[in-house]
């Protein structure tokens, strides 16, 4: 049974629903399965959407991007809502900020855009651990998206919060919502567990009523597990699948009712180390134009990709692990930056012929600003500030302990010991079992010795007298959102060894980094360049200026290896020039303070700073750079080429 009334929703909003949307006794979204179509408010509808994440695009440009969106000729605009980005810690809840997402549901109103909502529990989209809260591995021994009771129990009491506050925005009730998604291509997943998928569509049922209209989205080979008698079914795939074949194998599961295509690829991700994904625009169109011809609704995935800032990018394993870049641009018609690309315009023409589009050109591109080269200067060795990145001080165990036993959920944390006997000849140091996750950068004595990796074969030996401090810097690259699903614990998942030496009696010191960058280094005076460029992790910083209003920038890090970049205390994210293939960072203008005001920029570069410790504002993202052959180096040592494949 639906609720009696709308719950929990905002005292502010239901004004502004009053006012925007129809009455709701005469509002509704079904599938007519006579006619293999959907009805709105009783009159044949097809839905052309597409893909946008608040949670990767500035909440003061979400205007922006869903009003382009609109202009394109969408109807409707589709986004996953992550778990852990909503509840940091268990019964810790947030929805402020850019977190808010029922302003975005308020702005799809007003850009004149129905909503499709996937609200999980998992979402994949090459997010940190595929939207799980990293605080559910508290538990070593859980069973991720099963019927694990500790894990349905997390699950109840996310979804007794949210869903409660989505109810008012269900389209039948007033709002803008016409259909939910239950899970995310839960076929992919090995564990097949239908009492899991039952439970999550009763739950939903409970708090959300009998009315909204529930779906599943899967590949073609995930159909069979993925989908649920009750629960409408849809599939995804890109322009280079057979779409008879798909369809038909579809109608298997659904054999009455509209076809349906919940993610339709524009374009692809990216992974460190691999070249950037595109999509050609004739293959998109083709494969559009072809759907659109059978009467299929679509949405595509992704319209608009955003950038994931701060530690947010998740990680895919297909035979080693592939952590995703900064940039989630995906190749999409409207670019990171916001900017309507030649893909958009083709796809508007295609959509032109099917629906009315709304009239008028869509905006320019937005203003781009060039600045620099500009110096940075070395404000200390990372080991110099431990007590304030760690004021709490360490954790003692006699073997390494990870993130999550820590409660630490993002970032880095820091592994230290000391030697209890004189290494006189070089001697490698070792993790058994693949047992880095996912990054470490090594010290002794505060000198940088070199990085051991998750999957990869690095040769890192020491010398050292006895008593001397050995530190691990340990980096979090993302937790996986596809591949296995495994538990994706982070840190040292097994002592080191150097030599045939377990080493043991362990501090952890987890940091804040982030609070050391905001709130404590805008407040120390720039420090001249040191003489001879450090090794190993040390920050870096400048103050800068912008010119008349400025504009959307990208910063360029030539010469620099691998980190993390905070402009103004905010969280660009990772930095890896030496990888790549991203080259530069996207720096939306509203990052910036206005002319006149000094902007500060903050690098901590985890390994090697260039001669000249300088970086540039492009007017232009470098998103596949050349320079370098993109091979990744497995444990077996065994090189190859990576190859693009889909989810």
């Amino acid at each position: 049974m639906a609720p009696e009334k709308p719950l929990c929703l905002p005292s502010l909003l239901l004004p502004l629903l009053t006012l925007l949307l129809p009455q709701a006794d005469t509002r509704s979204f079904i599938v007519d399965r006579d006619h293999n179509r959907f009805l709105l408010d009783g009159a044949p509808f097809r839905y052309v959407s597409g893909s946008l994440h608040y949670f990767r695009v500035p909440r003061v440009l979400w205007a922006d991007r869903l009003f382009k969106m609109r202009m394109s000729g969408l109807n409707v605009v589709q986004f996953y809502v992550p778990w852990n980005y909503h509840e940091p810690e268990p019964g810790v809840y947030n929805f402020n900020g850019s977190r808010d997402l029922f302003a975005f549901l308020k702005e799809a109103t007003l850009a004149n855009l129905l909503v499709i909502l996937r609200p999980g529990p998992y979402i994949c989209a090459e997010w940190e651990m595929g939207g799980l809260p990293a605080w559910l591995l508290r538990k070593p021994k859980i069973h991720l998206r099963t019927s694990d009771p500790d894990f349905l129990a997390a699950v109840d009491s996310w979804f007794k919060v949210l869903l409660p506050r989505i109810y008012p925005w269900l389209y039948h009730n007033g709002g803008n919502i016409i259909s939910i998604q239950v899970e995310n291509e839960y076929g992919s997943y090995r564990a097949c567990d239908v009492s899991y998928m039952r439970h999550l569509a009763g739950l939903f049922r409970a708090l959300l009523g009998d009315k909204i209209l529930l779906f599943t989205t899967d590949g073609p080979e995930g159909l069979k597990c993925g989908s649920l008698q009750g629960l409408y079914t849809t599939v995804d795939f890109g322009p280079a699948d057979n779409m008879t074949k798909i369809f038909g194998l579809l109608r298997k599961y659904e054999p009455r009712g509209p076809l349906v295509n919940s993610e339709y690829y524009t374009g692809w991700l990216d992974y460190w180390g691999q070249n950037h994904s595109t999509r050609s625009v004739p293959a998109v169109t083709k494969g559009l134009e072809k759907m659109l011809k059978l009467g299929a609704s679509v949405n595509m995935y992704m319209f608009h990709g955003g950038t994931n800032f701060g530690y947010w990018n998740g990680a895919d394993e297909k035979g080693r692990f592939l952590p995703i870049t900064t940039s989630y641009d995906y190749d999409a018609p409207i670019s990171e930056a916001g900017d309507p690309t030649p893909k958009l315009f083709a796809i508007r023409n295609v959509i032109s012929k099917f629906q009315e589009v709304p009239l008028g050109p869509l905006p320019p591109p937005s203003p781009k600003m060039k600045l620099g080269p500009l110096t940075l200067h070395l404000d200390g060795n990372f080991l110099d500030f431990l007590d304030l990145l760690c004021p709490q001080g360490p954790i003692h165990s006699i073997l390494p302990m990870t993130f999550e036993a820590v409660n630490q959920v993002h970032g880095y944390m820091l592994y230290r010991t000391y030697l209890t006997y004189t290494v006189s000849e070089p001697t490698q140091l070792w993790v058994p079992n693949n047992g880095v996750h996912d990054r470490a950068y090594v010290m002794v004595d505060g000198v940088f010795q070199g990085v051991l990796e998750r999957n990869m074969k690095h040769n890192v030996f020491l010398m050292g007298k006895v008593g001397d401090k050995l530190d691990i810097l340990l980096e979090n690259m993302g937790r996986l959102s596809f591949g296995s699903n495994s538990s994706d614990f982070k840190g040292l998942l097994q002592p080191p060894i150097l030599g045939q030496t377990i080493l043991t009696q362990w501090m952890m010191f987890p940091l804040k980094v982030d609070n050391l960058v905001k709130w404590w280094f805008p407040i120390q005076p720039l420090k001249s360049s040191h003489p001879q460029a450090p090794s190993g992790p040390t920050f870096y910083s400048t103050t800068f200026r912008i010119l008349n209003s400025g504009g959307d920038t990208f910063l360029f890090l030539p010469g620099w290896t691998k980190g993390q970049v905070w402009i103004n205390g905010f969280n660009l994210g990772r930095y890896w020039t030496k990888r790549g293939p991203q080259q530069t960072l996207y720096v939306p203008r509203p990052l910036l303070f206005p002319s006149g005001t000094h902007n500060r920029i903050t690098l901590l570069e985890l390994e090697n700073v260039p001669p000249q410790p300088q970086i540039q504002f492009l007017d232009r993202p470098i998103l596949n750079s050349t320079k370098h052959r993109t091979y990744i180096y497995s444990l077996s040592g065994a090189s190859e080429p990576m190859e693009l494949s889909g989810h």
